[in-house]
């Protein structure tokens, strides 16, 4: 029976769409110019080795589950359950931040000053359009994907041009010579490095499509090497023109894409209301691709036991919108409360917390896969990771102890300062109060499977 048309070429424009995130671009260029430095060390010693490793697990362990297999399949099913809670409950969250960001681009683009009311409705309707389209099967939403992603290379690709011509002809907004190219080791640099390894996630949702592919052992290992490298440079490009065009210092983590624009071309124009028409596209369109990987994973813990039943309720269409629901839910919660919230830029507040959450559940998936080459050494793997023993410990281990010191430079105000304790113990406290809700949660979960297999 064929497939459902997911080929080699939607693949590689999913990539896109999942992981390049247009929007967390200016929080990344906001480290300076020694941002170069980080983004080519964390490809090598981040992107490369979590490519390859999302490969082979994901060529060798094709069902639905994604990740959560994966962990599961390695630690058991409590430490699945607590990796998807991880997984799904950053999702809300970052649909939270781009619905204020959405609202804020709209003002922008615009030129309206909206109330707090005006804004709150525009950010629902954001919610809850991301939350229909992401119920869609991945068949009849492909087409949001594949123009999402000449969206993106579009706004790059205009970002990129009128960098370099600025460059060229007016200079450069930071200096690019010399020591400041060097890596600056403080916290407030350091902090902002899980910004660029979020920047680098996604590649597992592109695996758990294998189902819908003609050939997923071929095409998931092919999609992250051309995906990757299109990724890299895009990424590259961007960060290069945004520094052409604002001081680090004054770049704002929530408008800074928009903001040069503006700054490149002079003033606002109708390109620049085209490339925020463009913006506004993407925000949408990356939560729906996002939404076939999350709800899809989230609906397979459930019906496995380790979240609760709410997250595996399906459709006719055997759609996991049980998730999707949930998503709306919580996602609308965060955005009503969102103008209460003693804070300056919510779409940061929000973005952070979401940024630690994911990364955290990606610190189960590299033990994973090492403890599943050690328990199962004869499983067929159509693709997998060479090299010595050395070799895949530094695979498995360097992109490990990166995410762990990029989340606690994020979370913990290590030096003490006014500036740190209050930019960063909100996310702490954020990030302890998801851990322990998220344990009540698995618990819940396992005894009430428990009891379903004692009374069958």
């Amino acid at each position: 029976m064929k497939k459902k048309g997911f080929h080699l070429f939607d693949a590689v424009l999913m990539s896109v769409v999942v992981i390049m995130v247009v929007e967390s671009a200016a929080p990344a260029a906001a480290i300076g110019p020694s941002q170069f430095f980080w983004w080519i060390f964390l490809l090598v010693f981040f992107f490369l080795p979590y490519g390859l490793i999302s490969s082979e697990l994901g060529t060798t362990y094709t069902g639905d589950g994604g990740l959560y297999d994966w962990v599961k399949e390695a630690f058991g099913t409590r430490w699945g359950g607590r990796l998807a809670w991880l997984y799904w409950i950053n999702y809300p969250i970052w649909m939270a931040s781009l619905a204020v960001l959405f609202s804020q681009v709209i003002g922008t683009i615009f030129q309206m000053k909206l109330s707090i009311w005006g804004s709150m409705l525009i950010q629902l309707a954001f919610v809850w359009l991301v939350v229909i389209l992401g119920n869609k099967p991945v068949a009849e939403s492909k087409f949001i994907i594949d123009l999402a992603a000449f969206a993106k290379i579009f706004i790059i690709a205009s970002l990129t041009c009128l960098g370099i011509y600025v460059a060229a002809t007016k200079g450069v907004a930071n200096d690019l010579s010399g020591a400041n190219l060097l890596p600056h080791l403080n916290g407030s640099s350091l902090s902002n490095l899980s910004v660029i390894i979020f920047n680098f996630l996604g590649f597992e949702v592109v695996a758990t499509m294998s189902g819908n592919m003609d050939n997923p052992q071929k095409q998931i290992p092919k999609a992250m090497i051309f995906g990757g490298v299109l990724i890299a440079l895009l990424y590259l490009l961007a960060a290069f023109s945004m520094g052409v065009a604002i001081p680090a210092a004054k770049l704002s983590p929530s408008s800074g894409l928009l903001d040069s624009f503006i700054l490149l071309l002079g003033k606002m124009n109708w390109f620049v209301i085209l490339i925020g028409v463009f913006f506004l596209y993407t925000l949408a369109s990356e939560m729906v691709s996002w939404a076939l990987g999350v709800n899809i994973v989230s609906d397979y813990a459930a019906k496995d036991g380790a979240l609760p039943q709410i997250f595996g309720k399906e459709d006719k269409n055997k759609m996991p919108v049980g998730t999707g629901y949930l998503n709306g839910i919580v996602a609308t919660i965060l955005v009503i409360i969102a103008p209460f919230i003693p804070n300056q830029d919510i779409f940061w507040a929000f973005f952070s917390l979401n940024v630690v959450a994911l990364l955290l559940s990606y610190t189960l998936m590299f033990p994973a896969f090492i403890k599943l080459r050690q328990l199962q050494p004869e499983k067929k793997r159509p693709f997998k990771v060479s090299g010595n023993k050395l070799m895949i410990n530094l695979v498995t281990w360097v992109p490990e102890l990166l995410l762990i010191t990029t989340i606690i430079m994020t979370i913990v105000p290590l030096n003490g300062s006014h500036a740190e304790i209050t930019s960063k113990l909100p996310i702490l406290i954020g990030t302890i109060i998801t851990i322990i809700l998220g344990e009540v949660i698995v618990r819940f979960a396992e005894k009430r499977a428990q009891r379903s297999v004692k009374k069958g």
